[in-house]
């Protein structure tokens, strides 16, 4: 057998594979269309930066302006704009959500930082994003997740660390289709997108009356 051979112009970034790449067709095959409709797809190599910091420091105040919103402040509350997400983990903790280069991502807010008490952590490698969306996504993860998932208490903007089944995700609620993007971590992902392929086979039938 002749040895493989690898391009030597095509570096990391092009030889890189997602954590759920090989369920990309088996995901789409699951999709439901009509009023009880969901969808599942893979959002791979976005970029994700854990910042710790004092958030009544200037540094905090920094890091806001470099990011074009203050960091929020309150349990389950995001702040978007530009290409940024920021999503509150705890009082000094927050996930940086990006479709930059996380290299980009992590050296502006390094700066920012500065010499201040915090950290600015590239976590990216360490979760992968699964977006449910669709009339019936509420449905789906509420067979596994333990939240209030209805309008009156979870919202679009909304982001908070939960369960889906058993694996542990910070779940974010994008918009009012409703979309979900859930971020396990990558050696969960594929447990977890298995689960939710099963979770939406039911809603290939008509709703029994």
């Amino acid at each position: 057998m002749a040895e493989p051979t690898i391009d030597a112009g095509a570096g990391p970034v092009a030889l890189r594979s997602s954590p759920l790449a090989h369920l990309e067709e088996r995901m789409r095959a699951a999709a439901v269309t009509g009023a009880r409709g969901v969808t599942l797809t893979e959002w791979p190599f976005l970029a994700m930066v854990n910042l710790r910091v004092d958030p009544t420091s200037e540094a905090a105040a920094r890091i806001g302006k470099t990011l074009g919103a203050p960091l929020p402040r309150q349990c389950g509350h995001t702040a978007t704009s530009g290409p940024y997400t920021v999503a509150w983990l705890g009082p000094d903790e927050w996930l940086v959500l990006s479709q930059a280069e996380s290299t980009t991502v992590t050296a502006e807010l390094r700066a920012a930082l500065g010499g201040d008490p915090g950290s600015v952590v590239d976590v990216s490698a360490n979760r992968t994003t699964l977006e449910l969306s669709g009339p019936a996504a509420r449905q789906v993860l509420e067979k596994g997740c333990p939240l209030d998932l209805h309008p009156r208490s979870f919202a679009p903007g909304r982001a908070v660390s939960t369960t889906v089944g058993p694996v542990a995700v910070l779940l974010w609620q994008v918009d009012d289709a409703p979309t979900y993007r859930l971020f396990p971590r990558s050696s969960f992902a594929d447990y977890l997108a298995r689960w939710l392929i099963d979770a939406m086979s039911e809603y290939r039938d008509p709703e029994v009356p």
